[in-house]
């Protein structure tokens, strides 16, 4: 028997079909039995534990120690968010599969210059060729972007190259950033919303809180995969490795971003599933209001179940699937099992 028809095989492909659980009803989560009992004043569900890769808590939920303990063994993290969405932190349990030597070579990537400042180009590379595709996608759709798509594409041909530093890195995406994030007026003209600039804490305008909050889904879901890996999701390379819990999501949702959460924002609002009366003013911010949180995450939860036609494996795969697929192929270069010239490659994808 070779390894594809190997139980090994079937419990690695059973991990990767596993479901997000979003609870948005505030009520009870507790096990039962080997599932997770959700109840609510409405209703009673039990979901299979072993079909869930990790669950998002908007509600008020409550919970004990025995079910964490029970998260623990099953490998699920929790992610939680306050009543505007924000995310507010994750429970992350103890490593399953801790690596002192990954750590290491992690460590000595961030510590050496020279190592890191490649490392760091290859995730600003990656984001803006993810951009670009997508400006591409809509441009070819009769969009008038095309002198955002030059400038932006200048930043990644020549802007790069001459960066000496992470911050010179830093810069180049945030200015190729302003002048994509000018291009959503343009791509969703005749919608009800425009968006004046980037603005986070708190989103000034129904668009920056989309924004906002199909981030924080990017980061989380490279949270939760870098948990199933043997890297330290607390050594980045583009963002500080400091006081802040994780920095290694931030570093590889840059490159999904442009391709899971901003396309998603596009889907939405062009096809009017998400409208004004989805939105709420609170302190001076805009915020998605529940039923416009549930909306968003059932069109995201699509995107990353959609596929795509991987050039180097010559197969469709998932993008669910291909967040994985980039963190093993960080791990290859950093014990030099194989070389990184381009860490998005497979996402410069032809079909959106």
């Amino acid at each position: 028997m070779n390894y594809w028809q190997s139980k090994a095989y079937e419990k690695r492909v059973r991990k990767f079909m596993q479901k997000t659980l979003y609870l948005f009803a505030s009520g009870r989560l507790r096990r039962k039995e080997n599932t997770v009992c959700v109840e609510t004043e409405e209703q009673v569900k039990y979901f299979p534990v072993e079909n869930i890769r990790d669950i998002y808590v908007f509600g008020e939920v409550d919970l004990n120690k025995k079910l964490l303990e029970f998260f623990h063994q099953h490998e699920i993290i929790l992610h939680f968010f306050d009543y505007h969405g924000h995310y507010i932190g994750s429970f992350y349990p103890r490593e399953h599969y801790n690596s002192g030597y990954m750590v290491l070579k992690q460590a000595e990537h961030y510590l050496d210059a020279e190592k890191r400042l490649f490392l760091a180009r290859q995730f600003v590379a990656g984001s803006l060729a993810n951009i670009i595709q997508v400006l591409r996608y809509y441009a070819n759709r009769g969009k008038e972007i095309a002198h955002y798509l030059e400038a932006i594409d200048e930043f990644n041909r020549s802007g790069l190259a001459s960066c000496h530093t992470i911050e010179e890195l830093m810069a180049i995406e945030g200015n190729a950033r302003n002048y994509y994030y000018e291009s959503f007026n343009v791509i969703l003209e005749g919608c009800p919303f425009v968006i004046d600039g980037r603005s986070k804490r708190p989103p000034a305008d129904p668009l920056n809180a989309l924004i906002s909050f199909g981030n924080s889904l990017v980061y989380t879901k490279m949270l939760t995969e870098i948990y199933k890996t043997h890297l330290d999701p607390r050594i980045g390379f583009l963002h500080a490795t400091n006081f802040r819990r994780f920095t290694l999501n931030l570093d590889m949702a840059e490159i999904f971003k442009p391709i899971l959460a901003d396309r998603v924002l596009f889907s939405l609002v062009g096809k009017r599933m998400i409208g004004p009366n989805d939105f709420e003013r609170h302190g001076g911010g805009v915020f998605l209001k529940e039923q416009g949180r549930r909306t968003y995450v059932e069109e995201f939860e699509a995107k990353l179940q959609s596929t795509f036609y991987h050039r180097r494996l010559k197969r469709n795969v998932s993008y669910q699937t291909c967040l994985r697929l980039e963190l093993y192929k960080l791990e290859k270069h950093l014990i030099r099992r194989r070389s990184l010239y381009t860490l998005c490659e497979p996402l410069v994808i032809g079909r959106m």
